[in-house]
């Protein structure tokens, strides 16, 4: 196992020219969220969760986008509890949250 379980990246990117960028829909908002959620359940910090913010994912039309590594589970979401089902499903549980994929 490596120092975190699990680690989540939130693309911040923000893109010129009206481009699509995930920062379009308040990204920084939801790092700041799934951060927070998961201090307050004490799953975040070593040998846990890592959330981090990210440069472009390379998907903004698909926007907002997180990954999960190690599995490399790619993620999209509307509000704060798609979020949390991120956080019950898939960082506590271990199920994939299939109706959230990209």
């Amino acid at each position: 196992m490596g120092f975190y379980q699990k680690h989540l990246f939130v693309c911040h990117n923000q893109r010129a020219e009206g481009k699509p960028c995930c920062a379009d829909y308040d990204s920084a908002h939801a790092r700041d969220y799934l951060k927070a959620r998961c201090k307050t359940l004490g799953i975040h910090g070593e040998g846990q969760v890592r959330i981090n913010q990210a440069g472009c994912l390379g998907r903004c039309e698909q926007g907002p986008v997180l990954v999960i590594y190690p599995e490399g589970t790619w993620y999209t979401w509307v509000d704060e509890q798609d979020l949390d089902e991120i956080i019950s499903q898939h960082l506590q549980q271990g199920q994939i949250v299939k109706r959230l994929l990209l």
